[in-house]
């Protein structure tokens, strides 16, 4: 059996799509550019053939020949816009999931500064831009070089003057180019940054409205806002001046070529024909330019994106086979662990730390404030990368564990129990919509959750608002606990699992535990209350980031006493040794 990993960095996935998008149109813009040939070709025959001859079945026959080229060239044209549709469709669904995976672990990898659902605003960017009329213009810009030459065919002074006019608006799609690029990134920063403070607002919606704070969010949101306008106002002038220009360029040439054509004749070398054919292909032959400096801004915002996102794509490498490694039942080793938070390696909050925790066993985590507890357990779990050292599963290192395998054996609930908006039962589920409904109520009852669950209203069906705002926190805690628990995973952790519980939690919290230990499997818990205190068997103290202390409960907790590390509080009776450490005494207050 293999399973799918990690591999080395691609970033040509995608890439085929364009490829195919770029073969397919190029033969239908060929077809289509050639059949284009049928109009002046037609007035050609008109003007030399039929009028001098008087000829009517001349004129039919050429009419309905036309006629059906047109026609022809109309569904190559429908056919070709069709197909570049759908193989935007493609594209967009192949980077789709790389999108979401950039978007779910943007946070993990670097430090966030900008709008978080960027990457899927620029591939919608991208496919819009595949599926509009930029790409056309694009395929159609190779058979410049053909018109300009059917212009000389026709007489050397058109050809030059058709020449002369495609230097010149190619001069202008250059400026273009030049002027555009700088602007494309500064509206782009724009709307990440507007974005980012509308963002902002929802999440502090109850501070703004107890502390009266909308009149100055508005202010800040108006001066975000005033800047994306005038930035897009701008551009748009730029695009709009070369459009008219380029456009105003192209009549002029045209009514330019007529004149040209009509002295040309007068001087015996051209045809009557041919002035107004020489009109059509000039037309023709700078119409390209005319639609790519129309499209420009669309073309240079999907070319920034497309490289932004494979730059964002470069931290999060594709899928590659791995073999299956047996489910761990044995151990957990973490040694020489260092780890820092993403976009901040140089600041270390887990240094050297090592330790070993056999199946059966529960190990509590506690320390001062910023001791680097929550940082020790993300790392364990995987969701920060180890700088240094390893962390290993009965031997095999997490990297050896494809993401999707190493999950099903992991159960983490983190310090902001956050929900997906999806139903209850969803959320205990891991999203996993082909799971039996009994695992799902036997995860909950792991977790004490069930009688909870199904005195609400739609039981199991209830939705979760974004965020599991629809629900208190204590409610979402548990329900965090129980997603944690799904599937029986052999390694659970929990940060903080009982900052929000009653007493009712708290014994259900405890249960659950010993129900962990009790199938074999290993819990470790970040805690600073003491209800859990007596299922703990070894204990890690943490201070400034390092192990201060590793072992048995009770050994640990009279070392930490003979050390002074633990004086009682003023007024209280006995404190629990584990509580006034929890607590910071001695040592600072506890981690949110």
């Amino acid at each position: 059996m293999r399973a799918t990993g990690v591999g080395k960095p691609k970033t040509h996935r995608g890439a085929r799509w364009l490829v195919i998008g770029a073969i397919c149109g190029g033969l239908f813009s060929g077809a289509v550019n050639l059949l284009g040939l049928a109009a002046p070709l037609f007035m050609l025959e008109i003007y030399d053939r039929v009028i001098p001859s008087r000829s009517v079945p001349t004129l039919v026959a050429l009419l309905v020949l036309v006629v059906g080229v047109y026609v022809f060239s109309a569904v190559l044209d429908i056919v070709r816009g069709r197909a570049m549709s759908r193989i935007a469709g493609l594209l967009d669904a192949e980077i789709s999931s790389r999108v979401i995976t950039a978007i779910a672990g943007a946070s993990l990898r670097t430090r966030i500064t900008g709008d978080v659902l960027r990457p899927a605003q620029e591939a919608d960017q991208i496919r819009a831009f595949l599926a509009g009329p930029g790409p056309m213009a694009l395929f159609d810009l190779p058979w410049m070089p053909v018109y300009l030459a059917i212009c000389f065919f026709l007489h050397p002074m058109i050809g030059w003057l058709a020449t002369v006019t495609m230097v010149f608006l190619m001069a202008l799609t250059l400026a273009a180019e030049l002027l555009g690029r700088r602007k494309a990134k500064s509206i782009s920063d724009a709307h990440s940054t507007r974005n980012q403070l509308g963002e902002a607002a929802q999440r502090n919606a109850e501070a703004i409205a107890a502390m009266g704070l909308l009149p100055r969010v508005r202010e800040r949101w108006a001066e975000a806002h005033e800047r994306v306008v005038e930035l897009q106002f701008g551009n748009s002038d730029v695009t709009g001046l070369f459009a008219g220009v380029s456009r105003g360029i192209r009549l002029t040439v045209q009514s330019a070529s007529l004149a040209l054509g009509a002295w040309i004749v007068l001087q015996g070398d051209m045809t009557g024909g041919a002035i107004v054919a020489a009109s059509i292909i000039i037309a023709r032959s700078l119409q390209p330019v005319e639609q790519v400096i129309a499209n420009w801004r669309s073309m240079i915002a999907a070319r920034d994106a497309w490289r932004r996102l494979q730059a964002l794509f470069l931290a999060f490498p594709e899928d590659q086979d791995r073999t299956k490694l047996p489910s761990p039942v044995g151990s957990l080793l973490v040694e020489g662990l260092f780890a820092a938070p993403p976009g901040d390696r140089q600041r270390m909050t887990v240094q050297n730390v090592s330790f070993r925790v056999e199946a059966g066993m529960a190990i509590g985590i506690i320390g001062p404030s910023a001791s680097g507890k929550s940082s020790l357990v993300r790392a364990i779990t995987g969701v920060w990368p180890a700088l240094k050292g390893r962390v290993c599963l009965d031997g095999a290192s997490l990297e050896h564990w494809p993401p999707n395998e190493r999950g099903r054996h992991i159960g983490y609930m983190p310090q902001s129990s956050d929900l997906f908006p999806d139903t209850i039962a969803q959320n205990i589920a891991r999203l996993d919509r082909d799971v039996a409904d009994d695992t799902i109520v036997a995860a909950a009852r792991a977790a004490g959750v069930h009688d909870m669950i199904v005195s609400l209203p739609d039981g199991y069906e209830t939705q979760v608002g974004d965020g599991g705002h629809n629900l208190s926190a204590g409610q979402r805690q548990r329900i965090a606990l129980a997603r944690a628990l799904y599937g029986d995973p052999f390694l659970v952790v929990l940060d903080e699992p009982n900052a929000n519980l009653d007493a009712d939690g708290d014994r259900a919290l405890a249960e659950a535990i010993f129900g962990i230990k009790a199938r074999g499997g290993i819990a470790i818990i970040v805690a600073h209350r003491n209800s859990v205190l007596s299922l703990l068997d070894r204990l890690l103290v943490m201070e400034g980031g390092g192990a201060k202390a590793f072992g048995p409960r009770d050994e640990v907790l009279k070392s930490l006493q003979q050390q002074h590390l633990l004086r009682p509080r003023p007024g209280r009776v006995s404190p629990t040794p584990a509580l006034a450490v929890i607590n910071g005494e001695g040592g600072g207050t506890h981690e949110p």
